[in-house]
């Protein structure tokens, strides 16, 4: 086997345990709240926990990838992940879950970047087009798969065992690692660490995400409140840091671009928006006497639309830009969602329509969006797009199901339709953004080679 090939194999390992970690623990929300007796809050922060420990890692991969090389990153992060997965999987309170989910995103959040990044050198151009196929085949078949095999293994064994199954596919990322990865090189160059950048960001992103939780409990709302404005100063404070910081942790500059402005947005408001209604759709159905391998086997649908998508993103995406693909899957979406507020039981053709047009709308705008972020980065500018682009990509994962779950919270059960009516309508807030976009840049760069779009 080829070393491109190996190095390829332990990344997708690594990438399919963060997929496989973001998915399938939804589904065993019940049957955790039950015997951990948990609110939908906390049950929000299983999820939330572990998406926090990916972004607040990643702007630091780049560093420790420097000072620590990337095969050891690459083992050490693997060995966290397994372990931590142990240690959720024995968790004998909710919040000790979520603490060690916290742990498990730090390991897995490691993963993302630096092993993409190995993988990708190791590629010819020719060939990167192949591999990036091969990266969306698994981030399509490990979510439709997940929910459906997590839901049987909660039915027959327990919600634990969805963790212990991670132990041993980690420990064969790791002992392949061992035997394939190509030690690391020595390098004199030891890059500085914007401690004061990377500090204001973990606190203002901490911050956000405690006081949306907060919000949902009518004794804590105004401590949510004051989270917000501390948040708001935090985040403010760092931007004014970071914004034309020559060592900055993170490049702020590049936000000035508008392809990868607007695909950022479209992350935080759509496939963000479905992670949120997932869950408050996991806790309806379960109301709703659906059981849990029924629920998961709902992502089945949505991963035929979502294939759908890749395919119609892929073949038309150069040739009419990125306007109509993300309209027409912002509208899917919304659709999708509405549909769910009409679900009584059995349901069962309308539940699997509406996740089928989720997945048609949700991965359009999604496959579109990664495209058209990074048309017009310029190639010095791409690792910190890169980690600018992951950040906001977990950031929209971690709003979604913490705005959702905190308006249940506040709204009770009789709640849910009133949350799929807010998932719908901020699934359609960048259109306005969409339409005042200049496609015309876009459609030049991919048309012609010999046009160039000055980058930031």
């Amino acid at each position: 086997m080829a070393y491109r090939s190996k190095v390829a194999l332990v990344y997708l390992l690594g990438f399919a345990l963060d997929l496989l970690n973001m998915f399938v623990a939804t589904i065993a929300y019940p049957d955790i709240a039950r015997e951990l007796d948990a609110s939908v809050t906390e049950l929000a922060w299983i999820s939330n926990a572990y998406m926090l420990g990916l972004t607040l890692i990643i702007p630091m991969s780049v560093w420790l990838a420097a000072r620590l090389g990337e095969r050891r990153l690459i083992l050490g992060s693997l060995l966290v992940f397994g372990i931590a997965s142990a240690l959720v999987a024995q968790a004998g309170s909710i919040e000790s879950l979520i603490g060690w989910r916290l742990l498990q995103g730090l390991g897995g959040g490691l993963l993302l970047p630096v092993g993409q990044a190995l993988a990708y050198r190791q590629l010819p151009p020719a060939q990167r087009a192949h591999f990036t196929g091969v990266v969306l085949l698994v981030a399509l078949m490990v979510p439709a798969l997940s929910p459906a095999a997590g839901g049987l293994i909660v039915e027959e064994l327990s919600w634990r065992w969805i963790f212990y199954l991670n132990v041993p596919v980690a420990l064969l990322a790791v002992s392949l690692g061992m035997l394939w990865l190509k030690p690391d090189q020595a390098s004199s160059e030891r890059p500085t660490l914007d401690a004061r950048g990377l500090l204001l960001a973990v606190s203002g992103l901490s911050l956000m995400l405690i006081a949306l939780s907060l919000l949902s409990e009518p004794d804590t709302r105004a401590f949510g409140l004051l989270g917000l404005v501390l948040s708001a100063a935090v985040t403010a404070l760092y931007v004014r840091d970071g914004w034309r910081k020559p060592a900055a942790i993170l490049d702020l500059q590049l936000i000035k671009n508008p392809s990868l402005r607007l695909a950022m947005l479209i992350y935080l408001c759509v496939p963000g928006i479905f992670t949120g209604t997932n869950l408050i759709a996991v806790l309806y159905l379960h109301g709703l006497g659906f059981g849990a391998a029924q629920t998961g086997a709902l992502m089945l649908p949505w991963a035929a639309g979502s294939g759908v998508a890749i395919m119609l993103g892929k073949r038309t995406f150069n040739r009419i830009g990125p306007k109509p693909l993300l309209i027409a899957g912002m509208v899917l979406q919304c659709l999708g969602i509405v549909l769910l507020m009409r679900i009584e039981p059995p349901a069962g053709s309308l539940l699997i329509i509406a996740y089928a047009v989720m997945g048609l709308g949700g991965s359009l705008c999604s496959i579109t969006a990664q495209t058209l972020a990074f048309v017009g980065i310029a190639p010095e500018k791409m690792g910190h797009s890169s980690a600018l682009w992951n950040i906001n990509r977990q950031l929209g994962f971690c709003l979604g199901a913490a705005l959702l779950s905190s308006l249940l919270g506040a709204l009770g059960t009789d709640g849910f339709n009133y949350c799929f009516l807010a998932a719908a309508l901020i699934t359609l807030v960048p259109i306005a953004a969409v339409l005042r976009h200049d496609s015309t840049k876009v459609l030049a760069l991919l048309t012609s080679p010999l046009i160039q779009e000055k980058s930031v």
